[in-house]
C-alpha cells in the first residue's frame, strides 16, 4: 500500500484563522493541537490565483518537491508564519521506495530547509518530515517519532485527509475504533447473553 502527502502543518488555531474565509481549505485534526491542511490544486488556485505546477522530473535535493512552490504560494505561507511556524511536508512511497521533503517558514521568512531524502540511512529524527515537525514545536511522546506522534500515519493520501477533515475525525479515530472493537469482542466472549434486566441475573 502506498503513501502520499502534500500538506501544510501548523498550530491548529493558526490554520483555522488563516483559512476561515477559504472555500477549498479542509483541516485535519492532529495531536498536540496541530492541524494538517491538504494542498490541493483547488486550494492552490484559491491562494495564489493560479493553478499549481508540478515537476516533470523525480524530486531530488535540487528540486525537492513534486509540487512547485511558486513565489506566490511561498509568500502566502511566509505571511502565515508571522503568527507561528508553518511547515510544508511532501512524501510519496510505493513498494517500500520513495522520498520525503519538508520546509519551514517562521516570522515571515524561510527558516529551515528545504530538506530532501530518499535513502533514509541517517537517524530517524533527521529524516525531513521528523526534523521539520521538531522545528515547528512537536514534542516527543509515546509514539516512535514526531510523524507518528502527530498522527500523520492515520490517512494515506490527500483524499483520505480531505475525508478525515470533513468528518471532523481526530488523529486517534482509528485507534479508538480498534479499542472499541477489542473491548466489545472481549466483553462478548466473557459475558452471557442478556435478554433480561441485570436484576434477573441475581445481581442486586
Amino acid at each position: 500500500m502506498g503513501y502520499q502527502l502534500s500538506a501544510v502543518v501548523a498550530d491548529a488555531e493558526l490554520l483555522r484563522a488563516q483559512t476561515a474565509d477559504l472555500d477549498h481549505a479542509v483541516l485535519g485534526e492532529l495531536r498536540q493541537d496541530f492541524a494538517l491542511l491538504p494542498v490541493t490544486p483547488q486550494l492552490t488556485q484559491e491562494l495564489t490565483g493560479s493553478l499549481p505546477d508540478f515537476a516533470v522530473e523525480e524530486p531530488d535535493p535540487e528540486r525537492p518537491f513534486h509540487l512547485v512552490l511558486s513565489p506566490a504560494l511561498g509568500e502566502v505561507l511566509a505571511r502565515w508564519s508571522r503568527q507561528g511556524p508553518v511547515a510544508y511536508l511532501e512524501a510519496e512511497f510505493a513498494g517500500g521506495a520513495g522520498y520525503q521533503s519538508a520546509v519551514v517558514w517562521l516570522g515571515g521568512s524561510l527558516a529551515w530547509g528545504p530538506r530532501f531524502d530518499r535513502a533514509f540511512d541517517g537517524p530517524r529524527p533527521q529524516w525531513p518530515l521528523n526534523a521539520a515537525l521538531t522545528e515547528i514545536g512537536v514534542e516527543p511522546g509515546a509514539w516512535i517519532d514526531p510523524f507518528a506522534e502527530l498522527g500523520l500515519h492515520v490517512e494515506r493520501n490527500t483524499e483520505g485527509w480531505l475525508a478525515h477533515g470533513r468528518r471532523r475525525l481526530s488523529a486517534d479515530y482509528w485507534d479508538d475504533l480498534a479499542e472499541e472493537w477489542e473491548n466489545r469482542e472481549s466483553a462478548d466472549g466473557q459475558q452471557p447473553e442478556r435478554p433480561h434486566p441485570v436484576g434477573d441475573w441475581g445481581i442486586p
